[in-house]
């Protein structure tokens, strides 16, 4: 059920983009400094940084958007219960990219998404190191399509934007990701990988899902897709896409379902052919 209005929606999108911005300020100090690592798991790092990002996020968010519960990745399990999924989360990666960030590769974000329900609504990601940064809402009620509606804004660096006028995944350059544990197919994402390889321009893995999908929201990538993602890796950058005309769908093509961490994202004109190739 749609909950909030546009303006609030645009309301919403503008205090993420505020927030994450603030948060970016914060964890680019520690940038290049080779700050002391921890490890979660394999190849899954924190550090002081995302910590106290996260830290900042949620203290500003209930400052500037009162009662709406903050699910984040650092401070809690990243799951929200069944309980909260009837109305407004917010979802936060305050640093998406942790492996690039500790080795001083640039891309690495910030990322504050806000769900209503089960479905994306508003959100922003700011990526400091390549000074960049995009904020974006979602107007209608996401359609069967996996479509936004009319209405809604997506922006980078202020200025409008929208995904790709590409029509054919010959003539596309697509991103894709891999999980932190790589020992199993098709969860690996290898054969998908080289699938999609033979049949696209170019693929990129850049190594933070939020800058993927804001990258094709703002038409730089024709299409993007991974396995395993967590909710705080797609809240924002899914909405941006949604608010610029993008689709998302599961990897098969059906309705995607966000907390399943497994998506196909496009510019909607090649998303079937780009989902064929995925499961070739």
């Amino acid at each position: 059920m749609k909950t909030t209005t546009t303006g609030e929606r645009a309301q919403f999108a503008a205090i993420a983009q505020l927030v994450a911005e603030e948060a970016g300020a914060l964890v680019s100090a520690g940038f290049r400094s080779r700050p002391p690592v921890e490890s979660k798991g394999p190849s899954d790092l924190v550090t002081e940084y995302d910590r106290a990002s996260e830290d900042m996020i949620s203290m500003r968010l209930g400052s500037l958007a009162p009662g709406i519960p903050v699910v984040g990745e650092e401070r809690g399990d990243g799951f929200a219960p069944m309980a909260l999924r009837s109305g407004l989360v917010w979802y936060v990666d305050p640093l998406d990219g942790t492996t690039n960030f500790v080795h001083g590769h640039p891309f690495w974000s910030i990322s504050v998404g806000l769900f209503d329900g089960d479905e994306p609504i508003a959100g922003a990601v700011v990526a400091p190191a390549l000074g960049l940064r995009w904020s974006g809402w979602v107007g209608e009620p996401v359609s069967v399509t996996g479509r936004s509606g009319r209405h809604g804004e997506a922006r980078r660096n202020g200025q409008r934007c929208g995904v790709s006028p590409t029509l054919r995944l010959e003539d596309a350059l697509v991103a894709t990701g891999f999980p932190t544990v790589r020992n199993v197919a098709p969860a690996n994402n290898f054969h998908s990988f080289m699938s999609v390889k033979h049949v696209v321009q170019g693929v990129r893995r850049c190594g933070s899902a939020a800058i993927d999908l804001c990258m094709v929201a703002d038409g730089t990538y024709d299409g993007y897709w991974e396995r395993k993602l967590n909710i705080w890796d797609v809240a924002a950058g899914c909405a941006m896409v949604l608010a610029a005309r993008g689709r998302i769908t599961a990897l098969d093509g059906r309705l995607p379902n966000y907390h399943d961490g497994h998506i196909a994202v496009s510019n909607g004109h090649l998303h079937d052919a780009l989902v064929e190739a995925i499961n070739a």
